[in-house]
C-alpha cells in the first residue's frame, strides 16, 4: 500500500459498515467494501469518477456535500463503480493534485451557504487503482443551501438518495441551529464562571479563557492521568510555536506532570506557592468532551528584580503568551479528538477600584503606558476558532485573538506573535 495522502485516525461510514474500529482510511478498506458489495446509505455514497476541475462548483459535488452535512455528516468515495447502489468495482480517478484538492475545498465554501469547512480529502491506492475519499463533518449550521442562478434549495439524504427538503424541514433545521447557539452560550457561561472562580482572593488581575467545541467529542472511556499528562505536554509544545521560550508561559507554571481529576476533566494546579509568587499562579483544565479552560494571573507581574507592577496593570506581552498557551490547548484537543470549530471566550477579572490597564512596550522593550485605555469593565472577547485549520491559518487565529484582547485596552499591535504570511 502506498496511499499518497494518509488520513488521520478517524471513524467514518466505511468503518462502521465494515465493522472496523477508528483508524486511518486505507485502500484495502475500499477493496473490502467492493468485495462485500456494500450498499450506499444515508452517510455513504459511491461515485465512479471525479468531476472536471473547472466544473466542480456547478457539478453535483456541492449538493452531495451539503446533503451529507445536513444529514449529520458522511463520506463520498470517488473511484468506485456501483450496481443497484452496491459497490461493484474500482475505477482509477487519476492523481489528486494539490490544485484539485483546493478546488474541492473551495466548492464546499463558495458554492454552499453557510459554507462547510473541515473536509477531509484523502487519495488511496496505487496508480491504476486510485480512489479519492471525501469525509464531510457533521454540522450545527444547517440548513446548508445550494444556489443555482436565482433558485436555492436545501438537499438532504434519504437513505441512499439525495432529495430536497420541504419547507417544514428547513424551518425545523433553522430552529435547531438557533437552539444550538443558545446551548453553546449557556455552556460558555458555565465554563467561564467555573474558571473565574479559581482565582485567589485579593490576587492580581487574571485572564480567563474558555473554549467549547461546537460538536463535542463523544468518548467511550474517560482519559486517564497519563493521557491528561500527555495532553498538557503537547499543548505546551504547540504554544512554543506561537511564542517561544523567554516569556512567562502559564503552562510552565502548573504541575503538568501530576494533573488531578475533576468532574469530567483533568486539572493542572499551580506549581508555585507563596504570596511573592502569586503573580505566576495559573489553573488549566482539559475536559473529556474537548473543552479547555485557562485561568492565569497576568497583573502585578515583576518588572525588575525588586519591583512589581500594580495588580491592575497587565502587560500586553503577558496577554499574548497566555493566549498562545490557551490556543495550544485547543489545538491539542482538536488533534487528539478530531474536533473542528470551537466557541471561545476570553475576559479579565480583577478586584479593587483601580481600572484595568493594558501596557505595551516601547522600542527598548520597556513597559509603556502611554497608549492604554483604563477600563472600568472588560467586555469578554468572543469568537469562533477553526481548530482543525492548517498550521498557518491556525497561527493567524492565535494572532487575531490576542490582537482583539489587547485592542480593547488601547493597544494597536501584538509584540510576540508573528505568524508567517498566509498560504
Amino acid at each position: 500500500m502506498n496511499d499518497r495522502r494518509r488520513s488521520k485516525v478517524t471513524f467514518t461510514a466505511l468503518h462502521r459498515l465494515l465493522g472496523d474500529p477508528p483508524r486511518p482510511l486505507t485502500s484495502e478498506m475500499v477493496d473490502s467494501a467492493v468485495a462485500q458489495g456494500l450498499r450506499e446509505t444515508d452517510d455513504l455514497d459511491w461515485k465512479s469518477e471525479l468531476p472536471p476541475l473547472g466544473a466542480i462548483p456547478s457539478s453535483d459535488f456541492p449538493k452531495d456535500v451539503a446533503a451529507m452535512a445536513n444529514s449529520g455528516g458522511g463520506t463520498l468515495i470517488f473511484g468506485v463503480t456501483e450496481n443497484g447502489k452496491a459497490a461493484s468495482g474500482r475505477k482509477d480517478t487519476g492523481d489528486l493534485t494539490e490544485r484539485y484538492e483546493r478546488g474541492l475545498r473551495s466548492a464546499a465554501v463558495t458554492a454552499i451557504s453557510p459554507p462547510i469547512f473541515g473536509l477531509e480529502v484523502v487519495q488511496l491506492g496505487e496508480p491504476g487503482n486510485r480512489c479519492v475519499v471525501v469525509v464531510i463533518p457533521a454540522s450545527v449550521d444547517g440548513p446548508h443551501l445550494i444556489y443555482r442562478n436565482e433558485y436555492f434549495g436545501a438537499p438532504i439524504r434519504n437513505d441512499a438518495d439525495t432529495v430536497w427538503m420541504k419547507e417544514r424541514q428547513i424551518e425545523a433545521m433553522y430552529r435547531a441551529r438557533f437552539d444550538e447557539r443558545r446551548r453553546s452560550t449557556d455552556v460558555l457561561d458555565k465554563l467561564y464562571s467555573e474558571a473565574a472562580a479559581m482565582r485567589s482572593a485579593n490576587s492580581p488581575a487574571w485572564i480567563v479563557a474558555v473554549a467549547h467545541p461546537r460538536l463535542p467529542a463523544t468518548v467511550s472511556t474517560r482519559p486517564d492521568q497519563s493521557m491528561a499528562r500527555q495532553a498538557f505536554e503537547e499543548a505546551g509544545k504547540n504554544a512554543l510555536v506561537y511564542v517561544g521560550r523567554g516569556s512567562l508561559h502559564p503552562l510552565e507554571h502548573v504541575d503538568r506532570s501530576n494533573p488531578r481529576p475533576g468532574l469530567r476533566r483533568w486539572t493542572a494546579r499551580p506549581s508555585v506557592e507563596g504570596d511573592r509568587l502569586r503573580w505566576l499562579e495559573a489553573w488549566i483544565s482539559v475536559h473529556d468532551d474537548g473543552s479547555v479552560s485557562l485561568t492565569a494571573a497576568v497583573g502585578g507581574h515583576r518588572n525588575s528584580s525588586t519591583e512589581y507592577n500594580d495588580d491592575s496593570v497587565v502587560e500586553s506581552r503577558d496577554v499574548e503568551v497566555a493566549i498562545a498557551d490557551f490556543m495550544g490547548l485547543i489545538r491539542e484537543a482538536s488533534n487528539r479528538l478530531g474536533l473542528g470549530e470551537y466557541e471561545v471566550r476570553v475576559g479579565f477579572e480583577w478586584t479593587g477600584d483601580d481600572r484595568l490597564q493594558i501596557w505595551t512596550t516601547d522600542n527598548m522593550n520597556f513597559p509603556y503606558s502611554g497608549s492604554t485605555i483604563p477600563l472600568a469593565r472588560y467586555t469578554p472577547v468572543e469568537t469562533t476558532v477553526r481548530a482543525d485549520a492548517n498550521a498557518v491559518a491556525f497561527y493567524w487565529q492565535v494572532h487575531d485573538l490576542a490582537l482583539d484582547c489587547v485592542n480593547e485596552g488601547g493597544i494597536a499591535y501584538v509584540r510576540t506573535i508573528s505568524p508567517p504570511a498566509p498560504e
